[in-house]
């Protein structure tokens, strides 16, 4: 058994998630951009720092495919987390929307944890850039960026399997693929359809399209964000509560009982079926 860690592997494999929260906060400076808003500018920044952090990282690590074991795993998940939430919190504290470093760290891991939990005490100031980069560390926290690194970079398809075990949370004996990245791309799948089939709905109930989307964010991912500061309530509409309960139902279901279901394998859902857990808050 080898017990010596792997940490140039570690860093590695960090820094590449840091490459990838760098594509994902330069995607986002386009919706200010859109709005015609001011805030592209830091979002950019941000995607900048990301990226020299993530290069730097991934040039110092390991770059032979070695397998990640239980405690690089561990390390991986934890550490990402860390440092997603300290480059997450730079648009806030740079734009000043939260102008305390402790605050704007307190929301940046409320999202990515999926907490819920707020310092802002008047959310619709924020702009439309903030306020979809809120919502959208909640989604991205939802799923995990294990998850969804795994399912886009097969390169970690080696050694995957303890990242995925580490990051993931219930029954995860049953795999629904026989490659690690099969199985994490079928969850983001899964993940993106609800979040599609919420957002169609809400947007049916009467928000627009960028309410309906943010609101689907944190829905899915069962965290609670809105955009408005009285959240639903501000819509005053039965129909778009209803809408939101039911998916904060949906999405507290283990996602291998979709995937099994879709598949007709009842048996593996009945085997299942004393983990299915209902995450309501």
């Amino acid at each position: 058994m080898n017990t010596q860690f792997n940490f140039r592997l570690v860093v590695r494999v960090i820094g590449a998630l840091l490459l990838v929260e760098s594509i994902i906060l330069l995607l986002v400076s386009l919706v200010p951009i859109f709005y015609n808003e001011g805030d592209a500018f830091y979002f950019i920044v941000s995607a900048i720092i990301s990226f020299i952090i993530g290069i730097i990282l991934f040039g110092l690590g390991h770059h032979h495919a070695d397998k990640i074991g239980k405690r690089e795993g561990s390390i991986i998940v934890t550490f990402t987390w860390i440092f997603f939430s300290l480059i997450g919190l730079l648009p806030y504290w740079l734009s000043n929307s939260i102008p305390s470093f402790t605050n704007a760290f307190f929301e940046t891991i409320s999202g990515f944890t999926t907490t819920g939990a707020s310092i802002l005490n008047n959310i619709e100031e924020l702009s439309h850039g903030m306020l979809f980069w809120r919502s959208l560390t909640h989604w991205i926290g939802g799923i995990g960026i294990i998850v969804i690194s795994l399912a886009i970079m097969p390169v970690f398809s080696t050694s995957g399997t303890q990242l995925f075990a580490a990051e993931t949370s219930g029954p995860t004996k049953d795999k629904i693929h026989p490659k690690i990245h099969g199985t994490a791309k079928r969850l983001v799948l899964i993940y993106v359809i609800l979040t599609f089939l919420e957002t169609i709905l809400l947007r049916f109930g009467g928000m627009g399209w960028f309410d309906a989307i943010c609101h689907s964010f944190a829905t899915i991912a069962t965290g609670g964000f809105s955009t408005k500061q009285s959240s639903i309530a501000y819509w005053d509409s039965a129909y778009i509560q209803y809408i939101i309960i039911l998916f904060m139902i949906l999405s507290g279901i283990n996602f291998s009982l979709y995937y099994f279901g879709f598949k007709k394998r009842f048996d593996k859902i009945l085997k299942m079926k004393n983990y299915v857990t209902f995450y309501l808050y």
